[in-house]
């Protein structure tokens, strides 16, 4: 593996392949490398958030009860 200017050991097969994809693309391998993180952060964040509302679909029920338990006025339940 060939260290490159970026710090990173990276396989001559795959270094190569990004220079030709960045090339492709018309951009330096810097930005070409920049763009793939942003679209991984990217992925990463919608992933995120889908989990969050799968979760709170699913669970949907708890916090209209804890919702309820919290509108409903002291004594109302003394009885």
């Amino acid at each position: 593996m060939a260290k490159t200017q970026l710090g990173a050991r990276v396989d001559e097969d795959v270094a190569e392949l990004a220079k030709k994809r960045a090339a492709d693309l018309g951009l330096s391998i810097g930005d070409y490398l920049a763009r793939l993180v942003q679209d991984d952060a990217s992925g990463l964040r919608a992933r995120a958030v889908d989990a969050a509302a799968r979760f709170l679909a699913e669970h949907q029920a708890v916090f209209d009860e804890a919702e309820n338990a919290q509108q409903t006025p002291r004594g109302a339940r003394a009885a």
